[in-house]
């Protein structure tokens, strides 16, 4: 682009973009499917003046193992979210996720990344656990609701609480990027002393 004109009349031509989301959450998914953002448009009109198609690809135990062998960090990272949602099993998501760490740092998993990051690391996976379980916690009660309501008024409910959870979603979405944010300030900062 450095020596193009582009203030010109000849089209300057672009890498064809790409867009891909790594899915590591705990539904079931195929390992890829296609996400297209005219899927939520509120009219659906026959010839969608802009589309967006981005690839989504299962990253969890068992599925794209070509690809996570073949990309050692993010296999990397899907096994160190395998065994912090296993150890979350059985003792609190704190010693959990400690466990994973050290372990990993021990066994070459993430080594550099985590010893360098480590509370960082460790306070993003402590609120991605919670905010994941959460979440599921709020669908079962939206179904239970939903269920002894009735089916009109359980939709109906299950609607309103979708909603709901999705603005809350978006508040804690928010609040997670300020406190990243601030945790990366912290880290320059103390990098700086």
């Amino acid at each position: 682009m450095k020596d193009k004109n582009i203030y010109g009349s000849k089209i300057i031509p672009l890498p064809e973009p790409r867009f891909i989301v790594f899915y590591n959450g705990v539904e079931e998914h195929p390992d890829h499917e296609e996400l297209r953002i005219s899927d939520a448009y509120q009219v659906k009109e026959k010839n969608v003046a802009l589309e967006l198609v981005a690839d989504v690809l299962n990253i969890n135990a068992g599925h794209n193992e070509k690809l996570l062998k073949a990309c050692k960090t993010l296999g990397d990272y899907a096994e160190y979210v395998r065994r912090i949602r296993e150890y979350a099993k059985e003792v609190p998501i704190e010693k959990a996720v400690e466990r994973a760490i050290q372990e990993c740092i021990r066994e070459d998993i993430l080594r550099e990344f985590l010893k360098k990051n480590r509370s960082e690391a460790k306070a993003m996976s402590i609120y991605e656990y919670n905010e994941e379980e959460h979440m599921r916690m709020e669908r079962q009660d939206a179904f239970a609701d939903g269920f002894e309501d009735g089916f009109e008024d359980g939709f109906k409910a299950g609607s309103e609480q979708e909603q709901a959870n999705t603005e809350r979603e978006r508040q804690r979405a928010d609040k997670a990027e300020e406190e990243i944010r601030k945790l990366r300030e912290e880290l320059e900062k103390l990098k700086k002393r």
